[in-house]
């Protein structure tokens, strides 16, 4: 096992990673840029490194300056969290180059996998079906000649990222011109790669994934899936385990999963992501190879630590859980408490945070960097924190979920906890109707 980890990453994931590595025995170092340097991972880190001014590109995205914070503090090392570099093969292999262990997938998996775009043409060849789309384009006028023998409304995505960020939803051919420069530009800003793939836009599907774990030598296994429909602009909101899908397309979309990830001999953590339409077909969409922000969920309905089992297999250590070891049980819920207004079109709300309660009690679990008089930075993701439930049932979850909201004080920003109050009392989700455009289409009922 590590003696020493660096943690390329910033909030509550970050937090995340230092809680385990610490019950391991593990020293953590952190790194933060100059407008993260009172947060709770600084505080909490045995060492923390400032690797630059709070642009992503001049910090977290850093790559001199990160490997050389490793380097001098003897990390063997470097968790990357999610977003930033956590999907970067360049990264990866540097860290291998520089005799420091990345902790996630091969630099080869990645560029497999990593990618939406080669990830589409992995999951073609491992019998898995993928929404009609493309590769990488080039240019505008290959995506505007795409968009015409797809049909639309078609998806521009970026290829190397996740978390909504550079997804534009186009329906006519004058959007297409606009908004493919912003979703390259997008895409560069958070991802460091500007390339885009499009794929046809379906207009009401649930969003669903599996969770995989993989050792590198043949071994992976699922811990079950997550539905993760409710969201606004591409970005989830609320995500729950298990989902409400018959059991035997669950089952299919799980096989699906495991058999997509063997192809690729992948190791540690990672989550493929499936669309499912009204009739039941399903799509894979792309793999996230790296840990997602939900992976809470499927540790409380599963018992497992994800971030652990991470740096176990990152260190060498065999991965010995057999599917048949894998026990579900009960559901948990999620809800992303982001600093925005949901009434303003979730308008970010950055600033001072004046008090903050978070719930308690049997079942509730809360993951959150914030803390009353800390200062969220405009400058980054909104997420603030996340509050996680598990219930003996749906409706006990639900109703457990409901009741540690409004336990939940959060003065100073706007949040998006009022609008979770209503969804969780909306009769639409309380019987599982959840589609991506549940915000928009089932809200007044």
């Amino acid at each position: 096992m590590f003696k020493k980890i660096l943690i390329a990453n910033r909030g509550e994931i970050a937090l995340r990673v230092i809680r385990t590595a610490k019950e391991m025995g593990v020293k953590t170092v952190v790194v933060y840029s100059e407008a993260d340097e009172g947060s709770l991972p600084v505080l909490l880190a045995d060492e923390s490194v400032c690797v630059g001014p709070y642009p992503s590109n001049k910090s977290y995205l850093n790559v001199q300056n990160i490997l050389s914070a490793a380097l001098m503090t003897g990390a063997e090392g470097i968790h990357p969290g999610y977003g930033f570099l956590a999907e970067n093969p360049d990264f990866a292999e540097m860290c291998r180059d520089h005799g420091i262990v990345f902790i996630g997938p091969t630099p080869e998996s990645m560029r497999a996998l990593g990618s939406k775009a080669g990830g589409r043409e992995i999951a073609a060849q491992s019998d898995v079906p993928v929404v009609p789309g493309t590769g990488v384009l080039d240019s505008v006028d290959d995506a505007l000649l795409a968009a015409k023998q797809i049909g639309y409304p078609v998806l521009l995505k970026a290829s190397a990222g996740g978390g909504g960020r550079g997804q534009k939803v186009v329906r006519t051919q004058e959007e297409l011109r606009t908004a493919f420069s912003q979703a390259q530009e997008e895409a560069r800003l958070y991802f460091g790669d500007p390339a885009i793939i499009m794929e046809k836009f379906l207009e009401e599907f649930r969003h669903v994934e599996v969770q995989v774990i993989g050792d590198g030598n043949g071994h992976v296994i699922h811990i079950g899936e997550r539905d993760c429909s409710i969201q606004r602009r591409n970005q989830k909101l609320i995500e729950e385990a298990p989902s409400t899908l018959p059991q035997s397309l669950r089952e299919e979309i799980l096989s699906a999963g495991v058999r997509l990830a063997k192809f690729v001999n992948y190791a540690g953590a990672g989550t493929l992501e499936f669309i499912v339409d009204r009739d039941g077909n399903f799509y894979f969409m792309e793999m996230n190879t790296r840990i997602q922000v939900e992976h809470c969920v499927s540790e409380e309905i599963s018992g497992l630590d994800f971030v652990k089992l991470q740096l176990e297999i990152a260190s060498g250590m065999p991965l010995t859980l057999a599917q048949e070891d894998v026990v579900l049980s009960g559901h948990a819920i999620e809800c992303r408490i982001n600093a925005e207004d949901p009434d303003k079109d979730f308008r970010p709300a950055a600033g001072k945070i004046d008090n903050i309660h978070f719930a308690g009690g049997p079942g509730v679990r809360v993951d959150s960097h914030a803390y009353s008089g800390y200062t969220i930075p405009p400058h980054y993701d909104s997420l603030i924190g996340k509050l996680i439930v598990h219930g003996e049932t749906r409706d006990h979850a639900i109703r457990r979920m409901k009741r540690a909201l409004e336990e939940t004080v959060i003065q100073g920003p706007k949040t998006t906890v009022p609008l979770y109050v209503k969804i969780m009392d909306n009769p639409f989700y309380k019987r599982g109707a959840v589609m991506t455009n549940f915000l928009k289409t089932r809200m007044e009922a």
